[in-house]
């Protein structure tokens, strides 16, 4: 039903909401697991002789600014390609407009494209714990104004 494009990046079917929330879930770890991260990765003053602080802070910051701009296109394309299948839906509709399953089909999408939008905050939010987190515990590397 529709057209149902992939992500080419990590192969999400846009219109299956819960294959979208799962990708987004994987997605995410490196954010849910950041304070894990910290402490495994940032050494206590005894190893900083052996380790650089700065170096381990770099690639936690490269792999949480990887994920996060995969996440935001991910999010940006399945938002995207919704709208153009909403777009499909009400042409097809408004020529058949007794027919319930382009109504119905026309309602899951709506709700969809919703749940996506939403996804939008949450991705603000979880940006912002990770990144509080990581300058609180890695001073000795001054990342850039600003997560992509």
């Amino acid at each position: 039903p529709g057209r149902q494009k992939m992500s080419e990046e990590i192969g999400v079917d846009c219109a299956d909401f819960a294959e979208f929330k799962e990708a987004l879930k994987a997605l995410r770890a490196v954010d849910d697991k950041i304070i894990y991260e910290l402490n495994t990765s940032i050494p206590t003053t005894s190893f900083s002789d052996k380790i650089s602080a700065a170096d381990q802070c770099r690639r936690l910051y490269e792999r949480l600014s990887a994920a996060s701009a995969t996440r935001d296109r991910l999010i940006t394309r399945c938002i995207q390609e919704t709208k153009d299948s909403l777009g499909e839906i009400r042409s097809k509709r408004e020529k058949e407009p007794s027919n319930a399953s382009l109504s119905s089909e026309l309602s899951e999408r709506q709700t969809n494209l919703r749940l996506i939008r939403a996804e939008l905050s949450v991705e603000s939010i979880v940006k912002e714990t990770s990144m509080k987190a990581f300058k609180e515990r890695c001073k000795a590397f001054k990342p850039p104004k600003k997560l992509t």
